[in-house]
Formats: C-alpha cells, structure tokens, sequence
C-alpha cells in the first residue's frame, strides 16, 4: 500500500493495523479519511481472517481529532456529523478485539476514538484532552457516551468541560488507559498484546465483548440471559472441546479455528 495514502492497512497473521498517516497534522481527520475510515472498518468487521485490531498514528502521536481547519464549510455540518458518527459506531461495534497504541497526541474525536477501543496502551509522553470547548464545541465521536462510563460522571464533567490535558499517568489513574509503557517499549508490549489475544478463541472472544458492551446497559437477569445464549455459540464451536481437552490432558492451547462444529 501506498505509504502516502492518509490511512493505511496492513495485516498480518490475524492482526490487521489501521494507521493515521497525516504526522504534518499529528494525524487529525480530514473529510476524506472520515469516509475512508468508514469503508475499512466496514471491510475490517467482514474479514473473516482478522482477529484483532491496532489503531495507530503515524509520527509520534496517535490522532489530534477532527481537522476543523480542513472541513468543507459550503457542506452543511450534518452530513459532516453523521460521517464523524458513522466512524464512531463503526469502530466501537466491530466485533474483534481492538487496541489503542497512543502515542503522543489524543485529541477531541482522537481522544475519544481510543476510548472507543476495547483495550488503551498508551506511552509515557501520550497526551489525552477532550479539547472541544476550547474551540466553542460541544463533546462528539460518542464521547457523552464513552467518557462517563470510563471515568464516571464527575471525573467526565471535569475532563468535558474545562477540556484539560491530561498525560498518560493521569488518564491511567482514571482508567482511561488499560497500560502505560515507555515510548521505545509500545511497539514490542502493543504486539505481544495483539499476538495473544489473536492465539484465543476467536467466537469466544467476539461472544464476551459483546456480552461487556451491552451488560453496562441491562440488568442483571437480561445479561445472565445473554451469557446462556453466547455460550450455547461456544459450546457449538470446535474450539470449546478442543479447550477442554487441551486442559484435562494438560497440553498446550490448540490452534483456535472458531469454526462452527455443528453438521
């Protein structure tokens, strides 16, 4: 793929790496990579070889948000917003496991994009800021919804509104970043995350996302209902008794397939 293209996908062994690649931007989004974004998550969610996904920038920082200096100002603003929101849901509903590497600079939609992620490794220097009311916005990419139930209401009130920066250690302390690693270790902690994660099961994996996602926002006899009919899936898997076999005999994990055993 064309190195210079604004977004770039890789893949490699169940692992497929979605890169920001404007770095003279620290990778803010522009009209065209909203709808490029799109089209791959929609391409990544449909790829049956996928098993995990990174989200990167390129440059040193991760996503400085939308580029409001670039958007298209004889566009009304909501065909702009849905294409912001389009990417959100995309995003947060693909059904595989997805990491945030962050690394520098996450910003506005940056930031909440990796909130959107299932798992945050961020660096050291890795900055966070819901910077919308600095720029007279309100919060979007699905941060109303993210943020609070990442860091509480209180904690996300005081990030939405006075829009601070905040750095990784900070962001670790209010759950917003799963782990925080020097600069010159993300590359090595974020793949042997992805390599670990692509080794498990992935119908189990895809059923117990799922089950956390929606179970913030049911009660307790609808999430024990939901758990029964995931894991009916599961038990209709091959990998659920090669699972078990492995572990009775006290082998080694089997090459997890996620193939459906019923014939």
């Amino acid at each position: 793929m064309n190195s210079q293209e604004p977004v770039l996908l890789t893949s490699a062994l169940g692992i497929t790496t979605i890169t920001l690649n404007r770095p003279e931007r620290k990778n803010a989004i522009d009209e065209s990579m909203w709808r490029t974004l799109t089209e791959m998550l929609q391409h990544v969610r449909n790829d049956a070889d996928t098993r995990v996904v990174v989200l990167q920038g390129a440059g040193g920082d991760f996503c400085a948000g939308a580029d409001v200096a670039k958007s298209t100002h004889d566009e009304h603003p909501i065909p702009r917003l849905r294409r912001i929101g389009d990417v959100a849901l995309a995003l947060f509903e693909l059904p595989m496991p997805v990491i945030a590497k962050v690394d520098g600079v996450a910003a506005g939609a940056g930031c909440n994009m990796a909130l959107a992620c299932d798992v945050v490794v961020a660096s050291s220097r890795a900055r966070f800021t819901e910077i919308f009311t600095r720029r007279g916005l309100s919060i979007d990419f699905g941060g109303s919804w993210l943020l609070p139930r990442v860091v509480g209401l209180q904690q996300a009130k005081r990030l939405a509104l006075l829009a601070e920066v905040i750095d990784a250690a900070e962001a670790h302390r209010l759950g917003m970043v799963t782990w925080m690693r020097p600069a010159d270790q993300l590359d090595d902690f974020v793949a042997d995350v992805a390599q670990r994660l692509a080794a498990l099961p992935p119908v189990a994996l895809e059923q117990t996302k799922a089950l956390l996602n929606e179970g913030v926002g049911i009660d307790l006899p609808a999430a024990i209902r939901n758990e029964a009919a995931a894991q009916a899936v599961n038990f209709a898997t091959e990998d659920a008794p090669a699972a078990f076999r492995a572990f009775l005999d006290k082998t080694d994990p089997p090459h997890y397939t996620g193939r459906w055993a019923v014939r």
